[in-house]
């Protein structure tokens, strides 16, 4: 029988036959994945619903504040898990050894048909909807091959189809984009690691230049004074525990009337997106020097760079617009925050700082955005899908390294085609849709695992333990367990349909753990 520290010393990248993952990143590379993966175009976008919901400043503001507190928390906490298990696979593998091969299946299952490709499909998407700003002949409308429009079909709280099926010049940049990276990513890690250096930097730049626009020459005393008002009565305004929201449950359901604490959470839908895939990082733990410490170092200073950078940014647009505004302004100020035009919140704030070039600035930094974005997760996918086969629960040719590059090449190339698909059928968005809480509850169980493993493994080895341990790790659960009971309640559309997708990955862990077990008899 093994002991915990020969078990983790097993999981070592260099065991085992055949090519090996090359351990070649560094600290500022793990750390600019965790800043990249996160950083997509949802901080350009999500305020738009979060204003209008809360209907308050403060409150606008105290949404990132959950978010963030809640997303440092499960990062930190991660990092016990990362050092004590530093391999290709990350969240995969935890679940596994916590809670047993199938959860860490029905993990893997579901970042393959949606978390991962859904989000490499919908930022590769807008990477070419933006493109479109400078060559207005890349368009969402420009068709080349309209294959078939599938109408909406009400389905008790949700509501199915509704997509157009087919090419059109702005998912082919995006398949485009899907087809670069995962060539550059074969080619060696070290390659889509520069990459993800470079356009990291570049869009954390860009988000700060805006930031800091946003507190200097955009400052603009109207919006401000809207927004706090005489002794901060607008800041506080429906801020109270006696406030009560409007909160249409479902699709098409009634309105119902909820307090600060509840929107706070029916809100997180659009936060707690904007703020994942911090953990892609854990998935490439395997290619990562020194990996019990970098790991869970690159986690912390990656999240708190992020959430920090998100807070500052919603501040910033308060400083430019006013929160609460009219649908119908004819102007980007009077539309203000809960308005903007296709809720385009970043390219508001630039166009009233720069009417005549601010979209121009935005679509390129959304550009530069999604792009990053879209290379870092490609990269980490695919170590997962390799993990797996490892353990005989996917392809068997995507466990298999590239003779030359090392990397997961299969994968890679399963991932894009995938992500191709989703990009064709203009199902990402929905997917995803149905898929956050899903995440959200893997999370859950993750943490779980840590309380889990400390209890079966009291004596592994724990370079890094989860700061705060057990409360801040207990916090978390109840936190993110009350978001999700409030999202069951009120927001079902992103709820079930997101539980089933997982659940369908039941029959499949059966149907190929008998097909591994089998070739294991065949071959002993």
């Amino acid at each position: 029988m093994t002991t915990p520290a020969a078990q983790l010393e097993s999981d070592a990248p260099n065991s085992g036959a055949g090519p090996q993952m090359v351990q070649s990143l560094g600290l500022f590379s793990a750390t600019t994945l965790v800043v990249g993966s996160m950083i997509g175009s949802g901080i350009f976008i999500v305020d738009c619903d979060i204003a209008r919901l809360t209907d308050s400043p403060a409150l606008f503001l105290a949404a990132w504040v959950v978010t963030g507190t809640m997303t440092l928390i499960c990062a930190l906490s991660y990092g016990e898990l990362a050092a004590m298990m530093p391999k290709a696979g990350g969240q995969y593998v935890y679940l596994r050894e916590s809670l047993g091969p199938l959860w860490g299946f029905l993990y893997g299952w579901t970042l393959f048909l949606v978390i991962q490709t859904g989000t490499i499909a919908a930022v590769c998407v807008a990477f070419g909807k933006f493109l479109g700003v400078f060559f207005p002949t890349v368009s969402s409308t420009h068709w080349l091959w309209h294959i078939a429009h599938v109408p909406a079909i009400p389905l008790g709280p949700m509501v199915l189809g509704n997509m157009d099926i087919g090419v059109n010049t702005a998912n082919l940049a995006g398949i485009a984009v899907v087809a670069f990276v995962a060539f550059v990513n074969i080619r060696g890690v070290r390659f889509g690691a520069g990459l993800q250096n470079v356009f990291t930097v570049a869009k954390a730049l860009a988000l700060a230049g805006l930031i800091l626009l946003g507190f200097t020459i955009g400052r603009n005393g109207a919006a401000i004074a809207a927004n706090i008002g005489a002794n901060w009565s607008e800041f506080w305004r429906n801020a109270s525990w006696h406030s009560l929201h409007p909160v249409q449950v479902g699709v098409q359901g009634p309105i119902a009337m909820v307090g600060s604490i509840v929107v706070l959470a029916v809100v997180q839908v659009g936060s707690l997106f904007s703020c994942d895939a911090w953990n892609n990082v854990t998935f490439t733990a395997g290619e990562i020097k020194h990996p019990r410490r970098n790991v869970p170092l690159s986690l912390g200073l990656g999240v708190g760079f992020v959430v920090v950078t998100y807070f500052l940014a919603s501040t910033a647009y308060m400083m430019v617009l006013p929160l609460h505004g009219d649908p119908h302004g004819a102007t980007v100020f009077t539309r203000g925050i809960q308005y903007a035009s296709e809720d385009r919140i970043g390219a508001a704030v630039l166009q009233q700082i720069f009417p005549h070039f601010g979209g121009f600035l935005m679509a390129a930094a959304i550009m530069v955005s999604t792009f990053g974005c879209a290379n870092g997760m490609t990269l980490a996918g695919a170590r997962v899908y390799y993990a797996m086969a490892q353990d005989g629960l996917f392809f068997k040719s995507v466990g298999k390294l590239h003779p030359r590059y090392r990397t997961p090449a299969a994968g890679l190339i399963v991932q894009a085609i995938w992500t191709t698909v989703l990009c064709v059928s203009g199902s990402y968005g929905q997917l995803l849709d149905y898929i956050i809480f899903a995440a959200l509850v893997f999370y859950i169980l993750t943490i779980v695992g840590l309380f889990v493993l400390r209890f079966k493994q009291p004596d592994a080895p724990r370079p890094y333990k989860a700061f705060g341990y057990p409360v801040l790790p207990a916090l978390y659960i109840v936190m993110a367990a009350s978001v999700c009971a409030v999202l069951l309640r009120y927001k079902p559309q992103y709820t079930w349909p997101g539980l089933i997708l997982v659940l369908l990955g039941v029959p499949v862990y059966l149907l190929w753990s008998r097909s591994a077990k089998a070739a294991d008899l065949a071959n002993s």
